[in-house]
C-alpha cells in the first residue's frame, strides 16, 4: 500500500522555516497504531491524515470552496483563503492575571483557564535577543504545576517601535510532549515564522499565515 505524504511548513513562505507538519492522504481509515507509527516515523510535532469523503471522490478533484469547517475536540474551527494566506478563525478567550514567575523583570502575567495557557510578558526594556537567549528547564516546568491547570507557557516581548513586528514570543508545552513549538500563534523559535493577527469585534480572532510544501513522496506499507 502506498500513501502520499507531504511535509508542509506553515506560517512561512520559505522552506525550512515556520512550523513543519506531515500530511498523509489516505483512501481508507487506518488503525490508530498505524497512524501512531507513521507519526513517529515522520518525527514532527503534528501529522494530519486527510481522507476523501466517499469512494467516488478523488484527491485530484478540485475543491472550489474558499472556506472549510473542521470538527475538533474544542469545537468548530474555520479556515478560509485570503489572497496568498490561509486565515484561521478562533474564539477569543479572556484571561486572568496570575502571579509573576522567573528571574527576569515581568511586565504582566495572565492565565487563560479555557486553554490552560500561562502568558508571561517580559519587561518592555528588554530586546529580542533576551527572549531568544532564554533556556527554560522543561522538566522543572512540568514539576511546577501538578494540578493540570497549566498546559502551555507563552513568553512574550513587545516589539521595537521602529521594527516590523508588534511582538515576539516563544511557546513551551512539555506537558504535551513538546518542549518548544517551532511556530504557533504564541512563539518565536530558531525556525521563525510570521503570522497576521486580527481581533474582531464579534469576539473572534483571525490568524493568517502562508505555507510551503518542502517534501512530497509515498509511504510504502
Amino acid at each position: 500500500m502506498q500513501i502520499p505524504v507531504f511535509t508542509v511548513d506553515a506560517f512561512t513562505n520559505k522552506p525550512f522555516c515556520g512550523n513543519p507538519a506531515a500530511v498523509c492522504l489516505i483512501e481508507d481509515e487506518l488503525q490508530d497504531d498505524i497512524c501512531q507509527k507513521i507519526s513517529s516515523e515522520m518525527n514532527l510535532s503534528e501529522t494530519a491524515y486527510i481522507k476523501k469523503l466517499n469512494s467516488k471522490d478523488t484527491f485530484s478533484s478540485e475543491n472550489s470552496n474558499s472556506s472549510l469547517t473542521f470538527e475538533t475536540l474544542s469545537g468548530e474551527l474555520y479556515a478560509r483563503l485570503s489572497g496568498d494566506h490561509i486565515v484561521l478563525d478562533f474564539p477569543m478567550h479572556t484571561s486572568t492575571p496570575q502571579t509573576a514567575v522567573g528571574d527576569l523583570a515581568i511586565q504582566d502575567v495572565r492565565y487563560s483557564s479555557a486553554t490552560k495557557k500561562l502568558l508571561v510578558r517580559l519587561c518592555d526594556t528588554y530586546n529580542r535577543s533576551v527572549l531568544e537567549s532564554l533556556k527554560p528547564d522543561t522538566e522543572s516546568l512540568m514539576k511546577s504545576d501538578s494540578t493540570g491547570k497549566v498546559a502551555g507557557l507563552i513568553i512574550t516581548l513587545k516589539g521595537n517601535q521602529n521594527g516590523n513586528y508588534d511582538f515576539y514570543c516563544r511557546y513551551f508545552s512539555p506537558w504535551n510532549g513538546i518542549p518548544e513549538d517551532p511556530v504557533t500563534a504564541c512563539q518565536c523559535s530558531r525556525r521563525g515564522g510570521q503570522l497576521k493577527i486580527s481581533v474582531r469585534g464579534d469576539g473572534r480572532v483571525d490568524m493568517a499565515g502562508q505555507t510551503v510544501t518542502v517534501l512530497s513522496g509515498n509511504l510504502m506499507l
